[in-house]
């Protein structure tokens, strides 16, 4: 048997993954432009109660000032017709300049955004709004869900938004600087139950120590990987530019694993634990497995990163018979 990235996908079939997150966020996209503001406002308020945000300088928001405060100098109507075009993915200038942003600093932009509007100086939900019923239903849902599964559906939400990528042409990705890898002194070194396996540790050692161009050493030239409720990622390339766009100051806490040989000499590897992000720090841990497929030299051919349906998967590691 030779493995191809269609059949890697299927390694450790029985990993429950946290379905309710992408099933809310296509009910999210179905909603008007303004219930999507409202249910996004809403859902600011609320986590600001619980989980501290931190402060936009994680995305470099350099990138977003200039139209942030193009927006800060608009009147009411003007800026809630701007923010209605990025949900309705509407092709004005702003939006395809929001679509050039890497996913921090669109989580930025609304978070300053968020900040005006709690200040009075973006406009705000009008006073007394109420919800459509399928709007308070997916506010009800996201209120039902694990912290680390809200945020990753709010995310997923404003990222979406913004000119349709697949429209727009040639452009330039807009993202904050790369961050230098830690200092070698300053690193400290995963321990995974189960799992001894040098190149799953360094994996997690030099993603936590935004060591990209160590990290991408891992994987094999047609290597791919597999972000949560996305297709694969194949190549060197395309992944080195995920780990820097996507993954800079990321804290994994991988905690247990199983190993398992399979065809052709290769080995599939399960590990659960948590992921922390630098927007919400040790405040929210998102329950994660990493399933990775390895070639016989040992190079990662395959690695699908899924967000857990529950805390209770993270002890499902059974091996299989």
């Amino acid at each position: 048997m030779s493995f191809t990235i269609d059949s890697a996908r299927n390694i450790f079939p029985s990993t429950q993954a946290a379905d309710a997150v992408p099933a809310t966020v296509t009910r999210f996209n179905q909603l008007s432009a303004e219930d999507q503001l409202a249910l996004i406002w809403f859902a600011y308020l609320e986590m600001g109660k619980t989980l501290p945000i931190a402060a936009t300088g994680a995305a470099n928001m350099i990138f977003a000032e200039q139209t942030l405060q193009e927006i800060r100098k608009m009147n009411f109507d003007q800026q809630t017709k701007v923010m209605c075009d990025l949900a309705n993915r509407a092709d004005t200038p702003i939006a395809r300049t929001y679509t050039t942003w890497s996913p921090n600093v669109k989580l930025g932009f609304w978070y300053e955004l968020g900040v005006w509007m709690s200040q009075g100086i973006v406009a705000p939900i009008p006073e007394g709004y109420k919800l459509s019923a399928n709007g308070s239903a997916v506010l009800q849902t996201i209120q039902g869900l694990e912290s680390g599964q809200q945020i990753t559906v709010l995310r997923n939400c404003v990222v979406g938004m913004g000119y349709d990528v697949s429209k727009l042409g040639e452009y330039t990705p807009v993202a904050e600087p790369i961050v230098p890898p830690t200092a070698a002194s300053l690193r400290t070194k995963v321990a995974i139950e189960g799992v001894t396996n040098a190149t799953i540790l360094s994996y997690m050692d030099n993603l936590n120590a935004n060591d990209f161009d160590e990290l991408i050493k891992l994987f094999t030239p047609d290597g791919a990987l597999q972000p949560p409720f996305q297709r694969p990622i194949v190549g060197k390339e395309a992944v080195l530019r995920f780990f820097r766009e996507d993954c800079q100051n990321l804290k994994l806490i991988p905690e247990r694993g199983v190993s398992e040989p399979t065809a052709d000499g290769y080995n599939q590897i399960k590990v659960t634990g948590q992921v922390q992000t630098p927007w919400f720090g040790a405040s929210v841990g998102m329950n994660i497995s990493w399933r990775f497929l390895l070639t016989p030299d040992n190079k990662i051919f395959f690695v699908a990163i899924d967000l857990l349906a529950s805390p209770k998967e993270l002890l499902n590691l059974v091996r299989r018979s």
